[in-house]
């Protein structure tokens, strides 16, 4: 379709203007709302201890999905491609069904299952504290974050085929050896992806997490929760800020890997 130029012009202003309005303002805002007190003030805001206990609780439960929807995702994905089973068409549905429900329905759901009255509340009797602990944040945030990996690994396994795993078993290598060998080099940028994504929606959940914790600061508030906490409940605007600026700055950082992981990809095709 010929479009004239300044239709053209209209159109990408149009973008732009929008992509300012939503995007380049809000977070321009942040930032000088942050810095408007000089690097000092913000280094002081995200050095106390319950800035710092939220920095390495974040970590602590990406560190552990990260591996959880690895070993899930590569799995999962797999048996979609490779396997022929009844209930697969069921097993797709469930795999996207993180997009489809909002976070906070998922952790009231997670409450009716492991809260003191629900179907699995026993184990609070063993010492096992699920809920407003950190074992629910982690449920919560496998949930929200289980479909990326799957989802990067699905299509690369689709475009490579099976003809190296045939020759591989011809050749006398194991299911192991096969996998090690051939399959997991072949999936590893669509996986380095998927991982990247889920550290990205791990560090910003929000929804899910704030149903199943206490939000007590060095206990069980991640830095979502606390860029909460501090502008809602503690009306600490400027710690709000930021708190938000540091997350901000992970999620650019991820950004970036990202970046340059697609350009070292390309570099290598």
């Amino acid at each position: 379709m010929n479009v004239s130029l300044p239709v053209k012009i209209s159109l990408r202003t149009v973008a732009l203007g929008y992509l300012f309005v939503l995007l380049l303002v809000p977070i321009g805002v942040i930032l000088y709302r942050t810095f408007e007190n000089g690097i000092g003030a913000f280094a002081e805001s995200i050095s106390t201890p319950a800035a710092i206990s939220a920095l390495n609780l974040s970590l602590l439960i990406v560190a552990i999905v990260v591996p959880v929807n690895v070993v899930f995702g590569i799995v999962v994905a797999l048996a979609l491609v490779r396997g022929r089973f009844p209930g697969r068409r069921l097993l797709q549905s469930v795999v996207d069904l993180p997009f489809a429900v909002s976070p906070i329905v998922v952790g009231v759901a997670l409450i009716m299952l492991w809260g003191a009255n629900g179907w699995f509340g026993a184990v609070e009797s063993l010492g096992f504290k699920v809920i407003f602990g950190l074992p629910g944040m982690v449920i919560a945030t496998i949930f929200v974050t289980l479909p990326f990996v799957v989802r990067e690994v699905e299509p690369v396994l689709y475009e490579i085929g099976e003809e190296q795993e045939q020759a591989a078993a011809t050749l006398g290598a194991d299911s192991w050896q096969t996998f090690w060998r051939i399959t997991l080099p072949a999936i590893r940028w669509g996986l380095t992806y998927g991982v990247v994504l889920t550290v990205a929606r791990a560090l910003g959940e929000f929804g899910a997490v704030i149903m199943v914790s206490s939000g007590f600061p060095g206990v069980s508030q991640t830095l979502t929760l606390l860029v909460h906490a501090r502008y809602i409940d503690d009306h600490n605007t400027f710690g709000a800020y930021s708190a938000a600026t540091l997350l901000m700055a992970i999620a650019v950082i991820v950004l970036l890997l990202m970046t340059l992981l697609d350009r070292k990809r390309s570099t290598e095709e």
